[in-house]
């Protein structure tokens, strides 16, 4: 994958994790079931390369709302240090 197509990826996650019905236990319940169908020997290999992608794409997602939720937390923990912090 080269560094645009990599770019691009990275920008359809967000958009897509972005949407309004996106939800972290489901897109990881999702990555699940494609392993399993992937483990179970089953799918042709143009299938599992499919797949393979789209795992690929939830991960991302779950890695970018992971990534803000932190940066959340971190700014959180930060302005309550602030507040408790003496004069």
């Amino acid at each position: 994958m080269t560094h645009s197509n990599t770019k691009r990826s990275k920008k359809s996650a967000e958009a897509l994790q972005s949407s309004e019905n996106w939800n972290y236990e489901a897109t990881v319940a999702k990555v699940e079931a494609i392993i399993e169908q992937i483990e179970s020997g089953h799918l042709e290999l143009a299938d599992v390369f499919n797949q393979f992608t789209a795992a690929t794409t939830y991960l991302r997602q779950c890695e970018t709302f992971l990534a803000q939720r932190q940066q959340q937390m971190d700014l959180l923990i930060e302005t309550l240090t602030d507040e408790t912090e003496p004069f």
